[in-house]
């Protein structure tokens, strides 16, 4: 494949500024490296977090986006597990460095040293890119580039909520209703379980487009489910949700915090963490989750509702889901899909 020597990006040259589109020199791979041609880009909250400055170290100027798409370019010289023509994805974790107490125990979402893309290294919302071939997946032809691109972070890191929720919690909160909950909520009805979704209070929209995927139940926050839930995964970086979720998980319950960021969690009485409740965070994301969701997405199979945004109107599509106008996931997408 013949590569320019330039491209078009969409650059945060200073956080709560709108992204800038610049053309810059498209990267050359090391050794280890993949250079991709993106097809596609999702728009997570994290990046929103990112743009508004919520993540306060950010490389700059830097090119957000982690939810990529797209086939390989050109490899490293050490690059042994792509071929050029290859369809790639990756991740929010761009590499791990394998030494450190935590990746020695298998916890390389937890590394001293790790990297994350469009957030430490440029990321995806440009016509190339480039990643480690060591952290990156090899995707199977199936679903579109758009539909496929939320996979990378909303199905990934909601499917490791999903783990850390337990096997055995059959009645299973989703509190937030967006790229993550609805990709998780096909893949928790396809395994049997009983989806009760939770939106912000009033928004019919959301609530019924959970009740169509499958969810038994969908209601506002403030409200109670007519049934304890076993687990509750807080997808919403809204801090007040974690005693709510407390209130709403029976004995021994176990409340997860799926994002990145969220609001300070207010007080709450020791009651309701009492009778062996429990309060976790998500980390980041390992390989292994992304080779056990991206074989089950398949299987479900999941759909992935998309709001698909040009590349120049990156912006526009950080505002739409800033103000909650995004039904599923936006996406960005460079016109190769």
């Amino acid at each position: 494949m013949q590569v320019p020597e330039t491209m078009g990006a969409m650059l945060l040259e200073k956080p709560k500024q709108p992204l800038r589109l610049r053309k810059v020199p498209i990267p050359r791979p090391k050794p280890n490296q993949i250079l991709i041609r993106v097809h596609a880009c999702g728009v997570c909250r994290t990046d929103l977090h990112i743009v508004d400055g919520e993540l306060t170290d950010p490389k700059l100027p830097l090119i957000p986006g982690h939810e990529i798409v797209g086939n390989v370019a050109q490899i490293g010289e050490k690059v042994e597990n792509f071929r050029n023509g290859d369809r790639v994805g990756v991740p929010w974790l761009a590499f791990a460095c394998g030494d450190c107490r935590y990746c020695k125990r298998g916890q390389e979402n937890l590394c001293e040293n790790a990297q994350f893309t469009g957030y430490t290294v440029n990321g995806g919302f440009a016509e190339y890119t480039v990643a480690d071939a060591a952290f990156s997946f090899h995707l199977a032809a199936g679903p579109g580039d758009a539909e496929t691109a939320p996979w990378l972070c909303a199905g990934l890191i909601g499917y490791r909520s999903y783990r850390i929720a337990g096997k055995d919690a059959r009645n299973l909160g989703l509190y937030g209703f967006g790229a993550a909950a609805h990709i998780l909520t096909q893949v928790a009805v396809y395994q049997k379980r009983r989806v009760y979704a939770f939106t912000k209070p009033g928004d019919v929209k959301d609530q019924g487009f959970a009740r169509r995927l499958g969810a038994v139940w969908a209601g506002g926050s403030d409200e109670q489910p007519p049934e304890q839930l076993d687990a509750a995964i807080i997808f919403a970086p809204v801090g007040s949700l974690v005693p709510a979720a407390l209130r709403a998980v029976g004995k021994g319950g176990t409340v997860v915090c799926g994002g990145i960021h969220m609001s300070d969690i207010p007080s709450f009485p020791y009651q309701l963490l009492w009778e062996e409740r429990s309060v976790r965070s998500v980390a980041n994301l390992t390989r292994r989750d992304g080779e056990e969701f991206l074989e089950i997405a398949p299987q479900v199979p999941v759909k992935t509702q998309v709001q698909v945004y040009s590349l120049d109107r990156a912006n526009d599509a950080l505002c739409d889901l800033r103000d909650g106008k995004v039904e599923g996931a936006a996406v960005l997408s460079m016109g190769a899909s």
